[in-house]
């Protein structure tokens, strides 16, 4: 059967409910958002004379909570005017229209008789054939379908959003025996084509895959802590960015997620685990039990294991809680031998590695945390998934680790932990005895340009399945690279496809990532077809190396500088003007040179979540990659007649004026940093993929090299009056500085194309060199370097 989805069905618009029906809105899926309906009026509503026949009264909890959702930092939506797919309404008057909907997803309270009696209306009303699903964490599936019918039994399962659902790409898929085996593939495959998720087959059994290995994580560390003698301050350093974990760690994590629902599951996961040997485990510590009664739950009541607060000064100041007096004091300085030799390596399985040969409390922790890990995803296999891919896919996906536990295993080495994990008490499975007396030494391997995984049923590798289809550069590195040097490599994709990808800090774009770019298109136009710019990393690149700039500046090395910037402004016109279709595949942080970068390909394929920027006037400077060029040519190509022509240079001239960062792909269309025909990707695991396709069908439709553009229409002295008189008054007016008006002036010069007298028609390399001139005279402001070293020094840029 071939089943599309138009409409869902949104039950229950809490925290959860109102962004689920948020991000199904992302993707132009219209939603029907009900809640419950209130049972008293409000002061305010009695003042205006409502009852609560009226309508806006027994919509008030489902408006309510989806204004305060779309009104939330960071945004469920993609574009905040996506709201207008979200249809509102409570249980009483609009559950009926559920008949139009494709999928019903119920998002209630954590309570199964409040869910068993919201099913039994859902049945009245719900289409036969339609999808029926619960978000629940932790609740049994199967004790939802007591009463209900066959065809509810069949289109019924868990959907196992985290949140919040924008961000967090995990999506379990919790079956039942009744669940028909062709609407859990539908479901697995929907969320991964169209939500963007990385979906999990999940089974029944307690808090499912990501929150069972998840929760007894961070209960393992609170053990080990106090075994150690560690404080909250110290596990958080040693629980974050350094072993590959988000910057939240464990009890920031915790202060997020709120000590209640962390407390909650905790208990569940006792109260259920009569068969799972760490049971004790999931006790509740006498500190956060003392927590919960005082209601320190975390950021939900202003405090937990952190609390923010004033100092004498005024600033703000956060206060870390002393676990043993239950006291808040200063954050801790973090002192230990290992974190200073990690600190300098990029590579997270070389840090990984080196961690665990630390001799120090910190290599303690690290080593007993991680066989205690380690030991517990074996004995969960088969209890909670048959395949350990799928236990590392949810880890990564709905806790943030960019390595899950047995891909960090196969880091420090199966066979050699092994025997530590014996000598340290923490045994594993017989299974994993079984794989290396096979003589298969890792959970994973790379084969025919494929991932596989050890599956402990046959003893033998097997592709992941629904990753056939990939392209993942991990795999790839081994067998295809065809160039490199120390910022980039050329790796052949197959089919005639190049990419070049970036592993500078930060994917900086520096001279050798200029060279291995310039390399990739001279090797693509001899004997390939196409060339991609893409990589793996948490972000494709955070814009040009800042420090060489600073350097050349504060030395005034002048000539040096203006040769660097000319390189970069001729690699990205070759980029441009290549003989071979270029796609860019940009995500997350895409910002100044990467953004540049974006703005002279062919093609850009942009995962979802791509924050693209030109935030060069931040730093003082405007940009000088061909930033500027390229942002005035799109709006001389973009003018119509009878449109009032200052009103679009105006708006790209504000977009870099005030260093405007597209907060979603959706967004930068709208920024003019993507055009029409560019893509955007929801599921990143898939955008090398697309991206490679992209330029295969540019090939494939008899791609010609282009021509550089002689037809700029720029403004002349008409525009930079209008621009020196605004950057003048904001001025005077205080709203900017003397520096940010003279970088103002300078923006406007290059985007008029000089002091010209009247209108013209110039040519990309006119506007190319006065951009760089611009860019270099700006350089040699000492307010500038100022602004510079403050970034490079402390991250955060300088107001002056």
């Amino acid at each position: 059967m071939k089943r599309i989805i138009k409409k869902v069905a949104v039950l229950g618009s809490g925290i959860m409910g109102s962004r689920i029906a948020c991000h199904f809105a992302n993707i132009g899926v219209q939603v029907l958002l009900l809640d419950m309906v209130p049972r008293e009026l409000l002061p305010e509503e009695q003042a205006k004379g409502l009852t609560l026949d009226n309508k806006q009264v027994r919509n008030r909890i489902v408006n309510t909570a989806l204004q305060t959702a779309v009104a939330s930092n960071p945004s469920p939506l993609y574009k905040k005017e996506d709201v207008r797919l979200i249809q509102t309404g409570n249980f009483d008057d609009d559950l009926k229209d559920i008949a139009s909907c494709d999928w019903t997803i119920e998002v209630v309270v954590e309570n199964l008789k409040i869910k068993q009696s919201i099913f039994e209306k859902v049945e009245q009303f719900r289409k036969p054939g339609t999808l029926i699903t619960s978000n629940t964490s932790g609740i049994p599936i199967h004790l939802m379908l007591e009463g209900r019918s066959e065809d509810f039994q069949k289109h019924f399962c868990g959907t196992h959003f985290f949140n919040p659902p924008r961000y967090l790409k995990l999506l379990e898929i919790i079956p039942t025996d009744k669940t028909d085996p062709e609407i859990t593939a539908f479901l697995l495959k929907y969320g991964d084509l169209f939500l963007g998720k990385t979906t999990v087959l999940a089974k029944d059994t307690p808090a499912f895959i990501a929150n069972r290995v998840g929760i007894y994580g961070i209960m393992q560390v609170l053990h080990v802590m106090e075994k150690l003698g560690l404080n909250v301050d110290e596990v958080d350093r040693l629980t974050g960015p350094v072993v590959g974990r988000p910057k939240s760690a464990t009890f920031r994590t915790s202060d997020l997620v709120g000590l209640d629902t962390l407390a909650k599951v905790a208990q569940g996961l006792y109260q259920t685990g009569e068969t799972d040997e760490k049971r004790d485990l999931f006790q509740l510590p006498a500190y956060i039990q003392q927590m919960v009664e005082k209601n320190w739950l975390g950021d939900k009541t202003k405090q937990g294991f952190y609390k923010k607060t004033k100092n004498e000064q005024g600033g703000t100041e956060i206060l870390t809680l002393d676990l043993k007096t239950m006291e808040y004091g200063p954050k801790q300085k973090v002192k230990f031998q290992s974190m200073e030799i990690l600190k300098p390596i990029e590579d997270l399985r070389k840090r990984l590695k080196a961690f665990s040969q630390a001799q120090d409390k910190a290599g303690d922790f690290f080593r007993e945390t991680s066989y205690g890990l380690f030991q517990y995803v074996t004995n969960r296999i088969p209890e909670i998934s048959d395949e350990l891919y799928r236990i590392d896919d949810a880890m990564r996906a709905g806790f943030g680790w960019e390595l899950g536990p047995f891909e960090t295993w196969d880091v420090l080495g199966v066979r050699e932990t092994v025997s530590a994990m014996e000598t340290a008490g923490y045994k594993p499975a017989d299974w994993v005895y079984e794989m290396l007396e096979g003589g298969h030494e890792s959970f994973y391997r790379s084969q025919n340009n494929q991932r596989q995984y050890y599956d402990i049923s046959s003893k033998t590798y097997k592709v992941i399945p629904g990753t056939e289809s990939f392209v993942l550069l991990d795999v790839l590195r081994g067998t295809n690279v065809v160039w490199k040097n120390a910022g980039a490599s050329i790796i052949d994709l197959g089919d005639g496809i190049l990419n070049v990808e970036f592993h500078t800090k930060m994917n900086a774009l520096g001279s050798e990532v200029i060279q291995g770019l310039m390399k990739g298109v001279d090797l693509a136009e001899q004997d390939f077809r196409g060339l991609v710019v893409g990589n793996e990393a948490a972000n494709f690149s955070a814009g040009a190396n800042l420090g060489l700039v600073f350097m050349y500046a504060l030395d005034q090395e002048y000539d040096e500088l203006n040769l660097m910037i000319r390189q970069f402004q001729n690699a990205m016109m070759r980029l441009r003007y290549s003989a071979i279709p270029v796609v860019a595949a940009p995500h997350g942080l895409t910002l100044g040179g990467g953004c540049e970068l974006c703005l002279h390909a062919d093609h850009v394929q942009a995962a979802a979540e791509s924050y693209i920027g030109l935030v060069e006037f931040g730093v003082g400077l405007i940009p000088g990659g061909g930033g500027t060029k390229e942002m005035t040519l799109r709006t001389s190509a973009e003018y119509e007649e009878g449109d009032t022509e200052f009103n679009s240079l105006r708006n790209a001239f504000m977009t870099i004026g005030t260093a405007k960062v597209s907060t979603s792909a959706a967004e930068a269309y709208d920024l003019k940093f993507l055009r029409r025909g560019d893509g955007i990707t929801l599921n990143n695991n898939r955008q090398l993929a697309e991206a490679k396709a992209a330029a295969i069908a540019l090939a494939e439709a008899g791609y010609t090299k282009p021509t550089p553009k002689t037809n700029i229409k720029v403004q002349g002295r008409g525009g930079l009056g209008m621009f020196t008189t605004g950057a003048y008054a904001m001025q005077v007016a205080g709203f900017i500085s003397d520096h940010d008006r003279k970088i103002s002036e300078k923006l406007a010069y290059v985007m008029c194309g000089g002091d010209l007298s009247m209108p013209s028609e110039v040519s990309e390399q006119y506007l190319l060199d006065l951009e760089r001139e611009a860019f270099l005279s700006l350089t040699g402001e000492r307010k500038t370097l100022e602004r510079i070293k403050s970034i490079l020094t402390t991250g955060k840029p300088l107001r002056n």
